[in-house]
């Protein structure tokens, strides 16, 4: 461990404060990557960062859980209270008030079944799903079912493999030991990332008949 954390740590300062922290600039670097480079676009930076550190506070099974079932009942009553003709916020309202009777409803099942790891699910992870939730309908209402699919699909692989590096015991030590030097690196891989102008990996897909008809011709 640094002088700089172990002095922090020494102070009072949280370890688990620390590492989410110092997580923060890795798990951003990680999703430019994957937006810039491969191609996978996710729902910006923000919401698979806040998923990520949703799924730390709640675990990995009970948030997937929790965020799946909160997304069918947002958009089922989406859909309900679309028939209604309301106003956009008083619908959304409606559709919150919904998605926050279902959770109740989980809670209570899981208190009733003795399952403790749901009942002690943190308040503050609940929360900021059920927030996030007026995000995707939001996008739903502008695009296509596919592409909102797609999109949300996208956002999960970008929170989960953020989820898994951090739940990693020795990346967690190895940020403790190293923090300058993380957010250093992190910061000249963003800077490269920044520079990029080439094509993305799913480009390639995309543009595979066109790259293979350049080529001869550049040859001749």
């Amino acid at each position: 461990m640094s002088f700089i954390t172990q002095y922090m740590i020494n102070q009072g300062v949280p370890q688990e404060t620390i590492i989410l922290l110092l997580m923060l600039p890795i798990f951003t670097t990680i999703i430019v990557f994957a937006r810039q480079i491969i191609g996978i676009k996710g729902f910006g930076i923000y919401t698979p960062l806040i998923i990520a550190f949703i799924f730390l506070a709640t675990g990995l099974k009970y948030g997937l859980v929790l965020f799946v079932i909160i997304l069918l009942i947002g958009t089922l009553l989406r859909l309900l209270a679309k028939r209604l003709r309301l106003l956009y916020l008083p619908r959304m309202s409606i559709v919150l008030i919904g998605i926050t009777l279902t959770i109740l409803i989980l809670l209570l099942g899981g208190a009733y079944l003795e399952q403790k790891n749901l009942i002690a699910v943190s308040a503050f992870g609940i929360l900021i799903m059920v927030v996030l939730v007026e995000k995707f309908i939001a996008l739903q209402i502008k695009q296509e079912a596919k592409k909102t699919i797609i999109l949300i699909l996208e956002t999960l692989a970008l929170s989960i493999i953020c989820y898994w590096i951090a739940s990693w015991p020795w990346f967690q030590n190895l940020t403790l030991a190293y923090p300058l030097w993380i957010i250093l690196g992190a910061l000249i891989v963003n800077i490269l990332l920044g520079k990029w102008t080439g094509l993305r990996f799913s480009e390639y897909s995309r543009f595979w008949e066109v790259i293979k008809n350049i080529e001869p011709a550049e040859k001749k």
